[in-house]
């Protein structure tokens, strides 16, 4: 049944060593606890690059770490001196430099960013060069280098801001109704931002949404005081927030394009928008063509578009594509540098995601990448070899490492072979900041030349949990619930382990798409209050069943039309595993998850009432009908179009079969699950007869923030302390 496949993490070698370590807090593991940075972040340094040197980001001073910059300008750049001229210019000072970007190539220009106050400085020549100054209530600052233009907005409105100060309102009809400049489409496909220059800077393209026509979930807001017409008011106020659900109309989008130089802004001729999604919008090299695709609401069918960016004509579709079941476009193109005819796109429609080559007319020159792997992000590209720099789970399923490969298809492996990078290409893509971990590396940072795949160590981090009791780690594999897929999961034993004794045991779930639990990095991904779990004296398991991320499309589509269904299924795989080993208690079986997490918990104590004991669900999915449009469409399809398979894992139906104790926590301000996802469980389960606990984080969205999150971590354990144990 099963096959362990890596190795295990041994925190020490016998109890009496063990017994000379440290005990964690939950302060010590949780992010926003008082001593998490210092007793569980690794250590690290600031990096960025100038050019194609690399500098370590200091509080007195820069320092070009790997000497591809020797200058005399390196003696001048010290804190002192750049607080002398910004003070002479009337600018606030600074403390350090980590928050110091250096935008032109060794050129002795950096950019101060303090959030509303951003300045441009020449440290030689000791003058500003720009300067930005934005009120309170601005947001999405995005600044173009070559114009020097600036792009933000305040209350839905769009501005720009041209290098000499000039500011340009590009609308002034903002409103919760109307948003212009923001992520459209609820965050989905990719989308991050609603405003792109295109390469020279003298023209913005932008995101106009229109969600009059949209469902507002009534918020409430119960931070007092509120201000009224009439003055100070003392009761909550409603915060609404447009929300389209699944089968419900939804919001449509414009994208405009604004030239500075005129004053004026075209739209796009898409047509009706309607039930249309426009995403991954990139410009030609040129800067006179935009480009993008639209997706079909049923998101099964996608065409990659060109338009004239002057008079916002369509001009052609270079290619479509299909998926019988969806198509999930979330990477726009990208032009090679040293061919400005052809371009690299990125599509699943071999069933993992690959690298294609296609000239500018939309054919299709090559596939440079294939395999049975997915391409998890393109990082550049490196202009003199001609290659494209990228990283990938080719290696293995658990790693992400880099990689080069050549318009001829060959691919090469860059930097260290084990555990999960994360990298930072220099100007011309000679060189990457390799950022990664594995099992057994808290951190390292190499310097790594993509030309010749040399690696040089800047930094090597110790342990932070050295001095700690850290519990043993396994990971390994199972069957998946159809008999042939693998799927990895980690098992982490409580902190003294005795083999002799039986223990509760619970497990972590999410089993969602977009997201996986198990991976090469540090201690196999394990969270803090795993290890918490482990050394209050439980087995702590996770599972990544089919349906989450980068294991292929046939594996994330297996749950398609029925979410939840098979992924139970999976999970249960895992409990017949814990049930197999001698040292786990069948009968103190506990469950938690958040988010999707939260429906698969939920679904689990309601679908499976024998099997667990105690479940904790989190800011949980109770029913699909409830949830976004994009996002549960996609899964889904619509309400009208599947309504067996909604009916089908509703919990609101499944709240009469809870026997276990659940807790179910949401934050009363949740814009992703809202709060009627949680609220109406509860009442089934009141007309059901059934009696879960409820814990509601008032003002907080949909995860739990700072200190909040440790409370939240305290509340969990808690409840299994109290029931499980």
């Amino acid at each position: 049944m099963k096959k362990i496949i890596l190795f295990v993490l041994f925190a020490f070698l016998t109890f009496p060593l063990m017994a000379q370590k440290k005990l964690f807090t939950l302060d010590d593991l949780i992010p926003g606890g008082s001593t998490y940075y210092a007793h569980s972040y690794p250590e690290s340094k600031y990096l960025t690059w100038w050019g194609d040197a690399c500098m370590e980001l200091g509080i007195e001073r820069c320092k070009n770490i790997d000497q591809q910059v020797i200058s005399d300008a390196l003696n001048t750049l010290t804190l002192q001196n750049i607080n002398d001229i910004l003070a002479a210019n009337g600018r606030k000072t600074i403390d350090h430099f980590y928050n110091a970007t250096f935008p032109y190539p060794y050129k002795t220009y950096i950019l101060i960013d303090r959030g509303r106050e951003k300045t441009l400085l020449d440290w030689v020549e000791k003058r500003v060069l720009w300067k930005l100054d934005l009120s309170p209530e601005a947001s999405n600052t995005d600044w173009n280098t070559q114009s020097r233009s600036a792009a933000y907005t305040i209350n839905h409105n769009l501005y720009v801001a041209t290098a000499d100060g000039t500011l340009h309102p590009v609308s002034t009809d903002g409103s919760l109704d109307l948003v212009y400049g923001e992520s459209v489409h609820r965050d989905e496909f990719g989308i991050e931002k609603g405003t792109f220059w295109n390469p020279d800077g003298t023209l913005l393209a932008f995101y106009k949404m229109d969600q009059s026509m949209v469902s507002k979930y009534p918020q409430v807001n119960i931070t007092f005081p509120f201000n009224t017409p009439d003055g100070e008011s003392r009761c909550a106020q409603t915060a609404p927030d447009p929300y389209p659900m699944a089968g419900e109309t939804s919001h449509k989008v414009y994208v405009g394009i604004f030239d500075p130089q005129t004053d004026k802004t075209i739209y796009l001729n898409t047509g009706d928008p309607t039930d249309r999604y426009y995403t991954n919008i990139a410009w030609s090299p040129d800067g006179t063509r935009l480009y993008l695709i639209e997706l079909n609401r049923d998101q099964n069918h996608g065409s990659l578009d060109e338009y004239d960016a002057l008079t916002g004509e369509k001009l052609r579709t270079l290619f479509t594509e299909d998926n019988p079941k969806y198509f999930e476009p979330r990477t726009p193109i990208q032009f090679l540098p040293w061919n400005k005819n052809q371009f690299i796109y990125q599509t699943r429609r071999d069933g993992y995601n690959h690298i294609y080559l296609y000239n500018k007319d939309g054919k299709c020159l090559k596939q440079l990448t294939a395999g049975a792997f997915e391409v998890i992000d393109v990082l550049g590209f490196n202009e003199e070899q001609k290659t494209i720099l990228y990283t990938s789970n080719e290696k293995d399923p658990l790693q992400r490492n880099v990689f080069s490969v050549n318009l001829k298809g060959k691919r090469t492996l860059l930097g260290n072979s084990t555990g999960w990078h994360n990298a930072t290409l220099s100007e011309s893509g000679r060189f990457f900041i390799d950022n990664y971990s594995s099992p057994l590396i808290a951190r390292h940072i190499d310097l790594v030349s993509t030309d010749k795949g040399t690696a040089t160590n800047i930094l090597s981090a110790t342990d932070p949990w050295a001095a700690y009791q850290v519990p043993t780690i396994k990971v390994g594999t199972l069957k998946a619930a159809d008999g042939v897929t693998d799927l990895y999961y980690r098992l982490i034993l409580p902190t003294n382990f005795d083999p002799n004794k039986q223990y509760p045991a619970v497990v972590y779930v999410y089993g969602g798409p977009h997201a996986h639990n198990i991976d090469a990095t540090r201690n196999w991904g394990a969270r803090g209050w795993d290890i918490w779990m482990a050394q209050q004296g439980y087995v702590m398991f996770c599972l990544d069943n089919r349906g989450s991320e980068h294991r292929g499309l046939d594996f994330e589509q297996a749950t398609f039309r029925h979410l939840g269904v098979e992924e139970m299924k999976d999970q249960l795989q895992g409990v017949e595993y814990l049930k197999s080993l001698p040292y786990v208690d069948a009968n103190r079986l506990g469950v938690h998850g958040w988010s999707f997490g939260g429906f698969m918990t939920t679904s689990l104590m309601t679908t499976y009432p024998d099997v667990f004991k105690v479940g904790v669900a989190g800011g949980p999915v109770i029913d699909w009908r409830f949830y976004e449009v994009m996002y549960g469409e996609r899964y889904m399809d619509t309400p009208q179009s599947n309504p067996e398979g909604y009916e089908e894992n509703s919990l609101l139906r499944k709240a009469k079969n809870l026997k276990g104790r659940l807790l179910v926590i949401y934050g009363g301000n949740d814009p992703v699950c809202v709060p009627q996802h949680t609220l109406s469980f509860m009442r089934a389960c009141i007309d059901a007869g059934t009696y879960p606990d409820l814990f509601t984080y008032p003002g907080d969205g949909h995860n739990m923030m700072g200190t909040d999150r440790v409370h939240l971590h305290h509340t969990i354990t808690r409840y299994f302390e109290d029931h499980l144990k």
